[in-house]
């Protein structure tokens, strides 16, 4: 009974299996990464390099082309949508990185560029629009849009600090996406209309496919972090400052985006798609392209450390919104 109680409450916080999951290896990690780094008998990070294009096929093969095409009508909503994730939250990330004196030689200034830069959520986005009754075919097609055209915009934007740094080749980053993301998410689409029944009945059991191997590649990236001495300046509170610094930025981005909706007239429905879809970024792409931009450093771990958190944080912050937008319609349906 207890323990029911205990998952019930972290559940409705917004902490669900798959994120206590990979705080569990995150700890892990820092006491036993040599499975990890060496390999052994399961070589763990060949799993990670293998599965990125498993995920992406299975995450193709449930984008119906009928359905996105469409959501296509609503051009203003998705306009916004995407201009919030590849243009509104980078350029907020550099003016609040050259305000702060911050450089990307600095590994966690890296990592919140990285985060600013990747595409919108897909799942999370369209089960907490479907729970706020916002536009679902429009969160659809903005989050399954939005992954596909990350696929070039993030490497382009991270390409700023890459080039000089000289510590990847853009050019070769771009095809290694497209050969290991684009190409089997198009290829996954193509089969949709004979295959697609696939992932309505065996759901449960791919989408913990999808979450373990996003567990093995952070597990690995942040062993290597580990083994190499990289966290050894950090403290409890670097963590929880960083935290902070995340959910500022969320509301920052969320707050810019309630006013444009508000100035284009949104109806209820696109606003809420506007914000959940606008304000989210993705831990999936997040993983599989820190192994293709940055394939040779050790401290991948602390790259990833602001995604992870933000990613964590605004699940537990959307989680509070829709729950309160849920209570609110309640009452409204009550009182009439």
């Amino acid at each position: 009974m207890a323990r029911q109680l205990l998952l019930t409450t972290l559940k409705n916080a917004g902490l669900d299996g798959f994120l206590l999951t990979l705080v569990s290896v995150v700890v892990m990690a820092s006491f036993w990464s040599e499975p990890g780094i060496y390999g052994g008998v399961i070589p763990l990070n060949n799993i990670g390099n293998y599965g990125i294009s498993i995920i992406f096929f299975f995450y193709g093969l449930k984008l119906n082309p009928q359905k996105l095409q469409a959501g296509l009508s609503n051009w203003r909503l998705h306009i916004v949508v995407q201009l919030a994730t590849f243009v509104l939250f980078p350029i907020i990330a550099l003016i609040v990185m050259f305000t702060a004196g911050g450089k990307a030689s600095n590994l966690l200034w890296l990592g919140f560029f990285f985060l600013a830069s990747l595409p919108s959520t897909v799942s999370s986005s369209v089960v907490m629009v479907s729970i706020a009754k916002g536009n679902i075919p429009a969160a659809i097609f903005n989050a399954s849009i939005s992954a596909i055209i990350g696929v070039l915009i993030t490497p382009l934007w991270m390409g700023i600090f890459l080039t000089t740094s000289g510590s990847a080749d853009l050019g070769h980053v771009i095809l290694t996406l497209v050969l290991q993301v684009f190409v089997p998410a198009i290829l996954g689409m193509l089969l949709n209309r004979k295959f697609g029944w696939i992932l309505e009945k065996y759901s449960k059991a791919l989408q913990l496919f999808d979450q373990t191997i996003i567990v093995i590649i952070i597990y690995c990236s942040f062993c290597e972090s580990f083994a190499n001495n990289m966290f050894s300046g950090f403290s409890l509170w670097n963590i929880i400052l960083l935290g902070m610094a995340m959910i500022a930025f969320f509301f920052l981005i969320y707050g810019i985006i309630y006013i444009v909706c508000k100035a284009l007239h949104f109806n209820r429905e696109d606003k809420i798609t506007t914000l959940f879809c606008g304000s989210k970024k993705s831990l999936v792409h997040g993983t599989v392209m820190s192994k293709v931009l940055f394939p040779n450093l050790t401290s991948v771990g602390i790259i990833l450390l602001p995604l992870m958190l933000y990613h964590a944080l605004q699940l537990m912050v959307v989680n509070v919104i829709v729950r309160s937008m849920a209570r609110n319609d309640l009452k409204k349906i009550t009182k009439s």
